[in-house]
């Protein structure tokens, strides 16, 4: 399955919760909660760089699936992981405590993180 593409986000649940607990400063995630941010993804084979832009920030990783990578958290901290394909529609990896499960299903893209008992979700459509 392909990834690439364009998406618009659509909804989001646990935004708030989520990002305090993940350390982000108040007054980003003032500014962050009601952006539709979109997020550009290109897919060649394994390596895929992903740019996400939501106002003014924007934030762009690449990754090879099952190699060691650098990824740009949430907060600007850059963390090394390896992400890995799951049924040949989920991209999986864990940063620093975050598990991310994104899942692409037709043109929908869900984007579970979990940190602790709270789960932040976002479901984003392509455009």
């Amino acid at each position: 399955m392909n990834f690439s593409g364009k998406y618009q986000l659509q909804t989001q649940e646990n935004f708030e919760a989520f990002m305090k607990v993940a350390g982000v400063p108040d007054d980003i995630i003032q500014k962050g909660k009601d952006i539709k941010g979109v997020s550009e993804i290109v897919q060649n084979g394994k390596h895929f760089k992903l740019t996400i832009t939501a106002g003014t920030k924007v934030l762009v990783n690449e990754f090879t699936l099952g190699e060691e990578c650098e990824l740009e958290t949430l907060n600007g901290e850059k963390v090394k992981t390896v992400v890995q394909l799951e049924g040949g529609n989920k991209l999986v990896t864990t940063l620093k405590g975050i598990k991310s499960v994104t899942e692409l299903n037709g043109d929908t893209i869900t984007n579970t993180m979990t940190l602790g008992d709270i789960v932040f979700k976002r479901i984003s459509k392509r455009i």
